[in-house]
């Protein structure tokens, strides 16, 4: 019977700075979990990761620190590659977009489109710098934004408002690198169909979707860029750091970063392919039609993995016999926040990875991330939640059961394992609890339900040690030692399973185990069965976690700059809270806000008054949905602008277990305008 071929990618992290842990519950642990429990299954699996080493932010980190880009992106590939080895990630390469091998797969699909009539080539009009002799892309022009009036605004976009505009209607603009104020000069790029792919693109997710059970935040994602209208896309930009345009009239022309680095995810299997000398190798996992090929993202990267990525291979699949596969599945994950707020490198607030590791051990931190992934919705990562996990659910379920299952049986039974005797209707149940287990477990994780997977595998710990108090062999070794010889060897088999169904969470601590079993690993399906024999001779126990004190914590929101006051929601009196004003209100009207996936903007009656918000329920509601609900506004609220439309309070809803908002509504017997206290 033929192996089951999976080719699984996780997005390319930016040779820009440290990965923190948000990244880590985005891309990376998913699948490293989803890949290790493969390998356990006998899978043909290879994982496919590297750095993305081209774009502007790194030449503004590199003209910041006076040095070339080459030496901003070794300094952060290195340390990123460090970071995901301590951390456990069991990449079968960690390439980088900078080798020859990848310019030249990228060439090759630039070559490919341009051959074929594919790429239009277009005049626009971009900022020219004479003092410096360059063109400068977006983030390199600082201007005031002809909307809002926000002085900070980049030359096509604002931050501030939203407002989307040409280069030539940004007020005063200023070259970032020199503050003189830069040129308008005409410039031509290559632009890339994507409307063209749009029935096939939509063809195409609905079919995997239908087949192999698309998230739904990522199936949102696609339908609103597919309302919108997919348009043609520069693939190329006037910069000098980055993957030359392979044509002779392209002088100071490089692939734009969005093109190009989605083809590391090839260019990587290329070199790993001839790392294992064999060249041809990477055409087995991409160009066969029976490979499965799962791409792991957040969901900042959606549109580049389900959009974008797909219709560049239906063009290279076009008009070539060597075609290659799309993805089977993008599970993308929401983001995961640190201490109620966002990971923010400019406002220092958050952790690194590397600086984590230094001070705790891996499987803690894989196993606090894994039971908590951001999978439907955002979530949190709290330091004392993470003491907690570590503590009270690793240390005092798993540990607590291992440490006494071995010490008992050094104890009582020589080190060996006990035979296993008579079994009573618990002891069966226990065996059928344990042979369960690496199924339910595996399912989910098939799924891409990882969260679910990761606290069921907690379950079974739970199981174990709830068998051992119930079977109580501190009694029975007393008065009936072959019946504690049985409770006992039953514990050992459960441990064995864990330490089976726990090696894609917690490696490290499953490799323990299993040498304190002095055993093997056996494979996924063998693992709920009865492995070890009477008699078989254990190594010594050793402690598996140790506990982690407050002032740990403590210490480590001090180092941080930060109080866990200030990290934490803040605790209201009545006196404050009687300062919001709540009242009903009837919704009127509702429309979509342009260039905004999330918005829409309301007018509402409240019966002395009108007013007009904005609120993020567009994923929940269509806005003929909405008129005539009475729902209740915080009415005192400074007003504020989104997408540069005024805002004047804030409407009330629940978050689902899936992410959406639910509106809070009001029966009509309350009046509007009424105050709800």
């Amino acid at each position: 019977m033929e192996r089951e071929k999976i080719l699984v990618t996780s997005a390319l992290p930016y040779a820009n700075g440290p990965i923190h842990l948000g990244h880590l519950s985005g891309a990376y642990l998913p699948a490293d979990i989803y890949v290790r429990y493969h390998r356990l299954k006998g899978t043909d699996i290879i994982y496919i990761c590297g750095s993305d080493e081209h774009g502007v932010p790194i030449t503004i980190t590199a003209d910041k620190e006076g040095v070339s880009p080459k030496v901003i992106i070794d300094r952060f590939h290195e340390m990123n590659k460090k970071a995901f080895e301590k951390f456990g990630m069991s990449f079968d390469i960690y390439s980088r977009t900078s080798i020859p091998l990848h310019h030249e797969t990228a060439q090759e699909f630039f070559k490919c489109f341009y051959d074929q009539g594919l790429l239009t080539e277009k005049k626009t009009w971009q900022f020219y710098d004479p003092k410096v002799k360059k063109f400068l892309p977006d983030r390199y022009v600082e201007g005031t934004c002809p909307k809002c009036g926000y002085e900070e605004a980049r030359s096509d976009e604002c931050e501030n408002c939203g407002a989307i505009y040409e280069p030539t209607e940004l007020i005063n603009p200023k070259s970032k690198i020199t503050g003189e104020t830069p040129e308008l000069r005409e410039t031509s790029h290559w632009y890339f169909p994507l409307g063209k792919f749009q029935p096939r693109l939509e063809k195409y997710i609905d079919e995997m979707s239908a087949k192999y059970g698309w998230k739904e935040n990522v199936l949102q994602y696609c339908r609103s860029w597919f309302k919108e209208g997919l348009r043609d896309r520069a693939v190329t930009r006037d910069l000098d750091w980055g993957v030359k345009v392979p044509l002779e009239n392209a002088e100071g022309k490089v692939l734009y970063v969005w093109f190009e680095a989605v083809l590391g995810y090839i260019s990587a299997t290329k070199k790993l392919s001839l790392e294992k000398g064999e060249p041809e190798l990477w055409r087995k996992y991409w160009q066969d039609e029976k490979t499965k090929y799962v791409a792991f993202i957040g969901k900042d990267n959606i549109v580049f993995h389900t959009i974008i990525f797909p219709a560049m291979l239906m063009g290279w699949n076009d008009v070539n016999e060597d075609k290659f596969i799309l993805p089977q599945n993008v599970p993308a994950n929401e983001f995961l926040n640190f201490e109620g707020k966002k990971f923010s490198k400019s406002r220092g607030w958050g952790i690194d990875v590397i600086d984590f590791l230094e001070k705790f051990p891996p499987d803690p931190l894989r196993y606090t991330l894994g039971s908590n992934l951001p999978e439907t919705k955002d979530t949190d990562f709290y330091l004392k939640e993470f003491q907690a996990k570590n503590n009270n659910e690793l240390a005092d379920i798993l540990g607590n059961f291992v440490n006494r299952t071995f010490t008992f049986v050094h104890k009582h039974f020589e080190g060996k394992v006990p035979e296993s005797g008579e079994l009573n209707e618990m002891d069966k149940q226990m065996l059928e609890t344990i042979e369960s287990f690496p199924a339910k477990v595996g399912g989910l994780i098939e799924k891409y339900k990882i969260r679910d997977a990761v606290n069921e595998m907690m379950n079974l710990a739970r199981a174990g040690n709830k068998y051992f108090n119930d079977s109580a062999p501190w009694l029975s070794v007393k008065n009936d030692k072959a019946k504690a010889g049985t409770t006992l060897n039953i514990c050992l088999q459960t441990i064995f399973t864990l330490a089976e169904i726990f090696e894609p969470v917690i490696p490290f601590t499953s490799k323990k185990i299993f040498n304190m079993l002095n055993a093997e690993p056996v494979g996924w399906d063998e693992a709920g069965k009865p492995q070890l024999e009477a008699g078989h001779k254990l190594n010594k126990a050793e402690i598996l976690f140790t506990k982690i004190d407050d002032k740990v914590i403590d210490d480590l929101f001090k180092e941080l700059g930060h109080t866990e006051e200030e990290a934490n929601v803040a605790l209201v009196d009545d006196e404050e809270f009687s300062k919001v004003e709540l009242k009903v209100a009837k919704i009127v009207e509702a429309e979509k806000i342009k260039k905004s996936e999330k918005l829409l903007k309301l007018q509402l009656d409240l019966g002395n008054e009108k007013r007009q918000v904005v609120a993020g329920i567009a994923k929940t509601y269509s806005p003929e949905d909405l008129p005539g609900k009475r729902i209740v506004i915080v009415a005192n609220l400074k007003p504020a602008k989104l997408f540069g439309v005024e805002s004047q309070g804030m409407i009330l809803a629940a978050e689902t277990e899936d992410g959406k908002l639910e509106i809070v509504e009001v029966s009509e017997k309350v009046p509007l305008g009424t105050r709800v206290k």
